[in-house]
């Protein structure tokens, strides 16, 4: 499993490993608001705040919300 660091960035690749979810699902998700939104520090790399995904998932886990986003996320991209 990947560790989420207490402080500090994650990569994309990362946020996979955290969320069952296609790249443009994800992409979706945080375009929509729906997920944490990303901090781009250069033209080609764009990074999430650990604490914020974090802080997401516990949210989730505690409205038990986390599949029920999922879903949403899935219905929204496939139409």
């Amino acid at each position: 499993a990947t560790q989420i660091p207490a402080t500090g960035f994650l990569r994309l690749p990362q946020i996979l490993k955290l969320f069952p979810i296609s790249k443009s699902a994800w992409w979706k998700g945080c375009a929509i608001g729906r997920y944490p939104k990303p901090l781009k520090l250069g033209p080609r790399t764009t990074v999430w705040c650990a604490e914020d995904i974090k802080a997401f998932i516990e949210n989730a886990g505690k409205k038990g919300e986390a599949m029920t986003d999922l879903l949403h996320t899935f219905h929204d991209v496939l139409g």
